[in-house]
């Protein structure tokens, strides 16, 4: 065991333990909990816990490799904490780095608690997940802030077995494939979102213990849903109880103040460069991918791993060659998806980046960061910034721009959180013009979006188009479903993402040059484009961008023949106010932007159609 253990210490040391959490933290072992911590400026170490009235056992130093070793007799949910004096002879009480469980705020004491036990029933969706890569899938996520999604009538949270039964159906009758969660690693504010941590192995106490979160990840998967966490490795809260000097010297976080500073988010900066660090966040990764079946992690904030004058204030910092990367930085995140995808078969890693940094879905081996995902900002930022805009002073150029660099990484289009709060106003509330042309200009760009190649992310309340923008500290304003408009929303939008995993030809050629064909992007108030994958039915998408019906509409088609309109979002039952749809159009050979057959169609008023060739399955 003294070998096993030394040979532990060697890899986490030199940032190659990818499963500390296996060491680290409290173990029960028998009747005792042993406990190992790093802490290698302190000159004393000490576990205390309300076992014996909060007074020192003392723990040991292993040799000079920085690690500290003790036990102690206890019962598992007591609460502890580790008490380090630093060279500078002060004494701090700071928390596990490694805890699998936190007690509820305000307290910040970790409970002993060992690796999280699960009778795991989703072997079929693990087999399904490796069988088929997410290349060859169709991905569309429902991004969710558990603590606002419901709550009860007392405004108290839904636990995480409360919330399996509610929002797994919800989400699966929508359609969506995936679940993201914003992050539950335990934090100590709500305001937060998740995106300060403090304990980077603990699923948060406040919707209840560790057990029933990985039970709801088992009953999506069951239910053939994925589920995908936010995770933030990038930089930590400062809490002086927490991961800040945890030694009394800085020991996650750079030693240099200026680089450790994270003056944007009022945080501090892990010093990525360094092996301890590394083997802690890489564990973190391993710990929640294999050990809670998570199908992937959405890395916050990867611009400010790759930057060194990313943050303000730092504008003018230079790496040793002179460049503004962070070498450090880029090493850790190439690392981190070779971790990744070694610990498990087929994770999504994405990344939110939101600069033009190339490669970052590229193969570490070929240069690039290995993410197999990234959320497209650009395309997020021109689609709202044109469909904000009334008709008639939108430059369509903001739409097709994206036409450039479609296969330049591997996209995920995001319509999240981020752009429905502190002022931006929902999604809906974007839209110009009354409420009825709101609801027109809503379902269009969300046929925009479904029909780009790209996978999918919408934020909940945003698929019924709530017009308030989103509120962290109370729940969805599902009252709104009581008004038809949002009713019929909410169905359209349900009847638009089950149309996109009926149709493979919308997921199916994401990633392939001959996936899409535009054949109408010259018009500044109309798009057509076809999505197209071989062997699979072609999806012909026309967009009506001006507030004005056109008659006798040419649309290109691949070629003669019979078609039918699978969707038209002016339909009744959509929203709009179509009685009458027209289902079925013949294309004739008139040729049209390159193709010698068109359709000639009623293209309704700020609105889409989608078209296939007959006979069309479903």
């Amino acid at each position: 065991m003294a070998n096993d253990l030394d040979q532990w210490l060697y890899l986490f040391n030199r940032g190659e333990d990818f499963e500390a959490y296996h060491r680290f933290g409290a173990h029960q072992v028998g009747d005792h909990w042993e406990f190992l911590v790093w802490a290698p400026h302190a000159q004393g170490v000490a576990v205390v816990g309300d076992w014996n009235d909060w007074q020192p056992a003392p723990l040991s130093p292993i040799g000079d490799t920085g690690v500290w070793r003790g036990a102690a007799k206890a019962l598992a949910g007591q609460h502890y904490k580790f008490r380090l004096t630093g060279p500078d002879g002060v004494t701090r009480e700071k928390i596990d780095p490694f805890a699998f469980a936190f007690e509820r705020k305000p307290g910040t004491a970790a409970l002993l608690a060992d690796l999280p036990a699960h009778d795991w029933h989703d072997t079929r969706w693990l087999k399904d997940r490796e069988a088929f890569p997410p290349y060859q899938r169709p991905i569309s996520i429902y991004e969710l802030h558990l603590g606002s999604f419901r709550r009860h009538m007392n405004d108290a949270y839904l636990t995480y077995a409360e919330a399996a039964k509610v929002v797994i159906p919800y989400v699966k009758k929508l359609g969506f494939t995936h679940i993201e969660l914003m992050p539950l690693m335990e934090h100590p504010l709500d305001k937060s979102w998740g995106y300060q941590l403090m304990g980077y192995f603990a699923p948060t106490s406040r919707f209840g213990p560790p057990g029933e979160l990985l039970g709801f990840i088992d009953a999506a998967h069951q239910a053939g849903l994925g589920v995908i966490m936010d995770w933030v490795p990038g930089h930590f809260i400062r809490n002086a109880d927490a991961l800040a000097r945890f030694d009394g010297t800085p020991t996650f976080e750079y030693a240099d103040a200026h680089r450790a500073d994270n003056v944007r988010w009022g945080s501090w900066n892990f010093d990525l460069g360094r092996a301890q660090v590394q083997s802690f966040l890489l564990s973190s990764a391993t710990f929640w991918l294999k050990e809670c079946h998570l199908d992937g992690l959405r890395v916050d904030a990867v611009s400010n791993m790759l930057y060194m004058d990313y943050d303000a204030g730092k504008e003018h910092d230079r790496n040793r060659n002179g460049g503004r990367e962070n070498l450090e930085g880029i090493a850790f995140l190439q690392k981190l998806n070779r971790v990744a995808f070694s610990a498990v078969v087929n994770p999504l890693m994405i990344a939110e980046e939101s600069s033009a940094y190339p490669g970052v879905t590229k193969p570490v081996y070929l240069g690039g960061l290995g993410f197999n995902y990234k959320w497209n900002m650009g395309w997020m930022n021109d689609t709202l910034a044109y469909f904000s805009r009334a008709p008639g002073q939108r430059d369509v150029h903001k739409l097709t721009f994206s036409f450039v660099y479609l296969r330049d990484e591997q996209f995920i289009l995001p319509f999240s959180h981020d752009e429905v709060v502190h002022g931006k106003k929902s999604l809906m509330h974007k839209m110009p013009g009354d409420r009825y042309n709101q609801f027109a200009n809503l379902r269009v760009m969300y046929v925009w979006w479904l029909t780009h190649p790209g996978k999918k992310l919408l934020f909940m309340g945003s698929e019924w188009g709530q017009f308030l923008e989103w509120r962290d500290w109370t729940q969805l304003e599902w009252r709104d479903l009581a008004d038809p408009l949002n009713a019929k929303m909410q169905s359209f939008t349900t009847n638009l993402m089950h149309l996109y995993r009926r149709y493979p030809a919308l997921w199916r050629g994401d990633h392939d040059e001959t996936g899409m064909l535009v054949t109408i992007g010259d018009n500044p108030d109309a798009l057509s484009y076809i999505r197209r994958s071989p062997g699979e039915l072609p999806v012909i998408v026309v967009l009506n961008l001006v507030t004005k019906q056109r008659d006798h509409f040419r649309v290109p088609v691949p070629h003669g023949g019979h078609y039918r309109v699978i969707l038209n979002t002016e339909a009744i039952a959509a929203g709009g106010t179509w009685t009458h749809v027209p289902r079925h159009y013949v294309a004739t050979a008139v040729p049209a932007n390159g193709q010698a057959d068109s359709l000639d169609v009623i293209l309704p008023a700020m609105g889409a159609l989608l078209i296939v060739p007959e006979p069309a399955e479903g």
